[in-house]
């Protein structure tokens, strides 16, 4: 049998891999749109079983932010998921490489990502453009749709558990509750002294006025990424 050209390889490897990532591609929007729905539905079910319970100004409230976003603000928090549009491999010293279910073959390990961010809700509020937001979570889809989570607090399929099950309703809601859980728990801490004992005349005066100083969550402090 004659031996493959390098052409005939590059285009052998094109049509493998764009396939490939079409499939995942795919898998992960579709999985976007499932979690669109169930959002809709947890703060919908969530907003009613507070009724009576706290002022209406504090409310769970669902938005759609475009073909590849997703907002949920809890009082005053706001969680936003977001697809990025490519398909991505792993580094080497990932530990997806340990798992059995990749190392059977390769091709499992390509996977499209939805990231979850908490952002104050008073950020978007008043403009404050320079606000800092965290990566709290993301979750990984494959081409066969088996999924798993890393992140705050997520413990429902991690990187060694991945290839056992399919992404679904009920896992996308394990998801999210656990986001949620560590968004509201994720308390707003005084920044130090120092980052604000100095300020300057023209950051009073600007017209930029609801963008005076930067805040976030951590502002001064280490964000860790102990548990994920």
């Amino acid at each position: 049998m004659a031996t493959q050209s390098l052409r005939e390889r590059i285009l052998s490897t094109i049509v493998e891999k764009s396939s490939l990532k079409q499939k995942v591609f795919d898998n992960t929007f579709t999985t976007l749109n499932e979690l669109k729905d169930t959002l809709f539905e947890m703060a919908s079910e969530m907003d009613d079983a507070l009724e009576d319970k706290l002022d209406r100004r504090v409310r769970l409230e669902y938005r759609d932010r475009g073909k590849y976003e997703a907002q949920l603000q809890i009082a005053n928090d706001i969680l936003i998921f977001q697809m990025h549009t490519d398909v991505f491999e792993f580094d080497n010293n990932h530990i997806i490489w340990q798992n059995p279910y990749v190392q059977a073959d390769k091709s499992n390990s390509y996977c499209g990502i939805i990231n979850i961010y908490n952002f104050l809700s008073e950020s978007f509020k008043q403009n404050r453009n320079q606000d800092g937001g965290y990566l709290i979570g993301r979750i990984f889809i494959n081409r066969e749709r088996m999924f798993f989570v890393e992140g705050k607090r997520q413990t429902l399929v991690r990187a060694m558990g991945f290839g056992k099950s399919e992404i679904n309703r009920e896992a996308l809601i394990s998801i999210l509750e656990s986001a949620i859980n560590y968004a509201i728990n994720f308390d707003l801490l005084v920044p130090p002294y120092e980052n604000n004992k100095h300020v300057t005349v023209d950051q009073f005066n600007t017209k930029m006025d609801n963008s005076k100083f930067v805040t976030d969550k951590r502002t001064g402090f280490d964000f860790n990424v102990d548990d994920i």
